[in-house]
């Protein structure tokens, strides 16, 4: 056991003494215990704390934390420095971020039989300005709009005029 002052970032090897579904508590000498919070275990998702860690396990903890009132919280993926380091996600040579960019084969958006407004929405090369997308969704909006105006009128639904016209 290293003599390391107990401050946030110090690394130390301790002992489980307990897990529970939610962390394991670890005895990091000179009578400190901190707990590791299951998201801290390691660097994948951990459904269950028993598959990382064994009670009586020896294992190697950086402080991240201490509440006011003395409470220490570790993490063991973080002490672990390889996790640290990953390498960079490889990209195809002169190839966009996924963000960036429009399928060539893109189409406009496709109105389903369904409800109005039932809309797949694609993404369009040179959509143009803020404002030239707000206008086209005003005009594609007030459309709609009359379309079901003249829809309910043919139905003899709701007319702003009273029943029969009057």
């Amino acid at each position: 056991m290293q003599e390391t002052k107990l401050e946030v970032g110090a690394i130390f090897e301790g002992k489980v003494t307990g897990i529970t579904k939610f962390g394991a508590f670890v005895d990091i000498g000179g009578g400190k215990t901190g707990m590791v919070h299951i998201s801290e275990v390691a660097p994948v998702f951990v459904k269950e704390i028993r598959d990382f860690v064994t009670e009586g396990q020896t294992v190697k903890v950086k402080v991240i934390g201490i509440n006011e009132d003395g409470k220490i919280s570790l993490s063991m993926k973080k002490a672990d420095e390889s996790a640290q380091q990953r390498p960079p996600r490889r990209r195809e040579e002169n190839r966009p971020p996924r963000q960036n960019r429009v399928r060539r084969d893109a189409e406009p958006p496709v109105q389903s039989p369904g409800r109005p407004g039932d809309y797949e929405w694609r993404a369009r090369e040179n959509s143009g300005s803020f404002e030239d997308m707000m206008s086209r969704f005003k005009q594609m909006s007030d459309e709609k709009i009359s379309d079901l105006k003249r829809a309910e009128n043919k139905r003899g639904g709701y007319s702003r005029k009273g029943p029969r016209g009057g």
